[in-house]
C-alpha cells in the first residue's frame, strides 16, 4: 500500500509571510515528511521481561523521560513510562520488531499511515512553538523529545538538531492540516519556506 500524504491537500511550497528583502537561507523552512515507519511500543505492567537488553537497529530502549536514543536511520523516543515511539527510514524493522517484542509482554502499533508529519528548521522554530504550546522551550535541547499539545492539538515533538533549531511534529493524521495551519500561520512574521 502506497502512502497518502496527510498534508497533500495544502501543503504548497514557495516563500510566505515576511520573507521578501531577507537572506533565504535565514528563512524558516517547513516540510513535510513521509514514509517513515512510525512504531509505538509499550510493555505492560505486569510483564517483568526486562527491556534493557532488547536492541532494535543498535539501539536499546531507555525508560528515562525526554529522553532519544538514535543512529542514522532510527530514532527511538521515549513516550512515556515503559512507552516508546520508533520512528525509522528501514521499513523493513517492523519484523524484527515484531519477533523481539513478544506479545504477552509488549504491545506493537504500527502507526506509521496514522502520523502527520511536519518539520520545522530555523533560528526561529521554538519561537513558533511558543505560540501555540505551554512547554518552556528554553530548556528543550538536541535529542530530546516530549508529548504536548499546540493550540489544542495533542503532538509529540522531536528536537533533531540545535544549529539551526530542527524538529519533527507527529499529530494525528486528522488533525493534520489544522496543525499545519497553525504552525505556518505563527511562521508567518519570521518568513518562511514551504519546501
Amino acid at each position: 500500500m502506497s502512502l497518502i500524504s496527510a498534508l497533500a491537500n495544502i501543503h504548497t511550497t514557495g516563500q510566505f509571510g515576511d520573507h521578501e528583502g531577507k537572506n533565504e537561507n535565514d528563512l524558516l523552512k517547513i516540510s513535510e515528511n513521509q514514509n517513515l515507519l512510525i512504531v509505538q511500543i509499550v510493555q505492560y505492567k505486569n510483564s517483568i521481561l526486562s527491556f534493557e537488553s532488547i536492541e532494535i537497529d543498535g539501539l536499546k530502549l531507555k525508560n528515562e523521560p525526554l529522553n532519544v536514543v538514535f543512529n542514522n536511520d532510527t530514532r527511538v523516543l521515549w513516550n512515556g513510562p515503559k512507552n516508546w515511539l520508533l520512528v525509522s527510514k528501514k521499513k523493513d524493522l517492523l519484523t524484527s520488531i515484531s519477533k523481539k517484542f513478544i506479545e504477552t509482554d509488549f504491545a506493537v502499533t504500527d502507526l506509521s499511515h496514522s502520523k502527520a508529519i511536519i518539520e520545522i528548521e530555523g533560528q526561529e522554530a521554538k519561537e513558533v512553538l511558543k505560540k501555540g504550546c505551554p512547554f518552556n522551550f528554553n530548556i528543550l535541547e538536541k535529542n530530546n523529545s516530549i508529548n504536548s499539545i499546540y493550540n489544542g492539538i495533542a503532538l509529540t515533538i522531536d528536537m533533531l538538531d540545535d544549529n539551526p533549531d530542527k524538529v519533527r511534529l507527529f499529530a494525528l493524521r486528522s488533525f493534520g492540516e489544522s496543525l499545519y495551519h497553525s504552525i505556518t500561520d505563527a511562521s508567518l512574521e519570521f518568513g518562511f519556506k514551504s519546501i
